[in-house]
């Protein structure tokens, strides 16, 4: 195993406020964006997020992160009550954790790449103890040569569209405190089931039953499709079992499961490349069950949200965000949509529920949307208060100067609402 923690990179990070009116204690959305051009560096973007504030939806600071863009991804998916946020660059294989706790001077409070004997972590989730529970990709170092980071370390840049990776491939899964530091891990490996492509993708801890599921594919397009999840003790990260997805003849919703979200009856939904939505039963007994209860339109559908009894569901092909009825988990169906600009490819849902906004990023889009969301009723519509210098929905990452010091335009991927 090789462990990276990049001390420069605590030191190299740069944090400039602006002037947008940012009132302390404030409410704000961050962005974890990369450097479209892959000259510069991943950084996270302040955004004042209060509706009341004269300053909403403006740029308050940026702050760089030291490890240069490949492919900006993953951050968490809420806020941490500790302010201390993990964020990724997929491709690179390295993860910072950014300190939040004062919005106008975010910083690196830690760093990291390899741990635990596995590499190219993907997700990361909070347990009950406050530590986070990362799936990795591959067990074992990729390693693709080296190259000089901004922060003037040695690189170690692992792009994974450069290292072969045969069916019958596992990651692993890694608990790490808030100092970038491994505590224990697991494979994924299934002697049982050689052949299967077992790369964590996600994962999603389940305390009270003391489980966690996870979900495997691949980051990379020219792997063979993921088909299963896998069901852990999390006492101690004993796996039991290996399970495929529900794939009904004609449907093609199983394929490449990502992302699982606890439901308020207790079951387990799972959002898939194949836009599925894959329902997990009975996940303490020794037999779960799933079951493709939605197939939306098209491929690629991304991070999903749950808020209440509500689904709510980025659909690329759509342009659009769709909102299913969950309340009858068995037969779910659509209560709304919002179709956002029509070149836009959503991803990422984050809910804040302080203001019931939505922010969506995309695929490869410079620009965030917001949107309004009725929790009682579902309803959905583009935040228009929420606008650029040129007044259209949204916040524009194209062609400009951060105070962080990059000129040029950003793509946001992972974006998260303070507390």
């Amino acid at each position: 195993m090789k462990c990276y923690l990049a001390g420069a990179l605590l030191v190299g990070l740069s944090v400039v406020a602006a002037g947008a009116r940012a009132a302390d204690p404030g409410h704000y959305l961050f962005a974890w964006a990369g450097d479209t051009a892959h000259r510069g560096e991943d950084f996270v973007a302040v955004i004042d997020a209060d509706p009341e504030s004269p300053g909403y939806g403006k740029l308050v600071t940026s702050a760089a992160s030291g490890i240069r863009t490949h492919q900006v991804h993953h951050t968490e998916y809420w806020m941490p009550d500790g302010g201390l946020l993990f964020a990724n660059d997929h491709k690179s294989g390295r993860t910072v954790v950014i300190d939040l706790r004062d919005p106008l001077h975010p910083h690196v409070h830690a760093a990291f790449a390899d741990l635990g004997g596995f590499s190219h972590p993907h997700s990361f989730l909070r347990l009950p103890n406050g530590h986070v529970l990362a799936s990795f990709q591959v067990e074992g170092h990729m390693e693709h040569g080296s190259d000089e980071d901004i922060d003037g370390g040695a690189a170690m840049v692992m792009p994974m569209t450069d290292v072969a990776v045969q069916p019958g491939v596992h990651g692993g899964l890694v608990e790490i405190d808030d100092e970038g530091r491994a505590v224990r891990s697991a494979s994924t490996a299934d002697p049982s089931r050689p052949g299967d492509l077992l790369m964590a993708y996600s994962l999603l801890p389940l305390p009270d039953i003391d489980r966690v599921i996870v979900t495997n594919s691949s980051m990379r397009d020219q792997d063979r499709a993921g088909h299963t999840y896998q069901i852990f003790r999390l006492s101690d990260l004993k796996r039991l079992s290996t399970n495929d997805f529900d794939a009904p003849p004609g449907h093609y919703g199983e394929i490449n499961p990502e992302e699982a979200r606890r439901g308020p009856d207790g079951a387990v939904y799972v959002q898939t490349t194949g836009c599925g939505i894959e329902r997990v039963t009975d996940i303490a007994s020794e037999h779960p069950r799933s079951r493709l209860v939605w197939q939306f339109p098209g491929s690629f559908c991304g991070v999903p949200t749950v808020v209440s009894h509500y689904l709510i569901q980025s659909v690329p092909i759509l342009h659009a965000i769709v909102v299913l009825d969950i309340n009858n988990g068995a037969r779910p169906f659509e209560i709304s949509r919002v179709r956002l600009d029509g070149a836009f490819w959503p991803h990422w849902t984050a809910y804040d529920a302080k203001t019931h906004r939505l922010a969506v990023t995309g695929y490869d889009e410079d620009r965030l949307f917001m949107l309004a969301f009725d929790p009682e009723t579902g309803a959905l519509a583009i935040d228009r208060t929420f606008h650029d210098a040129k007044g259209s929905p949204g916040f524009d990452f194209d062609n400009r100067t951060w105070p962080h010091g990059l000129t040029g335009s950003a793509i946001a991927h992972g974006v998260v609402f303070s507390q």
